[in-house]
């Protein structure tokens, strides 16, 4: 970018300087004159001419800081949601150990607005029906999820 600065003194000389970086060219005119009551007056203007090459913006990412106890709840919570899916993973693996796609996904969130245990299990059960583990299994399987609910 070329920097032009260019001032006038009161007394009618004039000075300017010029710099090169990249970017932008800004021209910053700075003329003084006396008024009547003998006092310099000053100006400052400022013009940025495009030189053609402009590089691309830098992508702003905001960081949040979250307090201790916060992040603690944060922490409990990711480490709740890991255990479910591997939970899942093994409730819908086939017998010789392969994991097979499941289309299942248990929202904590919706566990947790329902209003007791019963209700709870049974909308657990209804999600769960297509696991090729045994029933037993699957009860288990609950009983932890809403033992662990009850943590978060």
């Amino acid at each position: 970018m070329e920097c032009e600065v260019t001032s006038t003194y009161a007394n009618g000389t004039r000075r300017s300087s010029t710099g090169t970086t990249t970017g932008n060219t800004p021209t910053i005119s700075t003329p003084s004159s006396r008024t009547s009551s003998g006092s310099t007056k000053s100006q400052l203007h400022v013009d940025f001419i495009e030189n053609g090459e402009v590089k691309e913006k830098r992508e702003k990412y905001l960081t949040a800081k979250y307090g201790s106890h916060q992040m603690s709840l944060i922490r409990k919570r990711l480490s709740v949601e890991m255990w479910l899916y591997d939970e899942l993973q093994k409730l819908y693996e086939n017998t010789d150990g392969t994991p097979i796609a499941h289309e299942v996904e248990i929202d904590l969130d919706e566990v947790l607005d329902m209003d007791g245990d019963g209700e709870r299990r049974k909308f657990l059960h209804s999600l769960l029906i297509g696991a090729k583990k045994s029933q037993e299994n699957i009860n288990k399987f609950i009983d932890e999820v809403l033992e662990k609910a009850k943590t978060l």
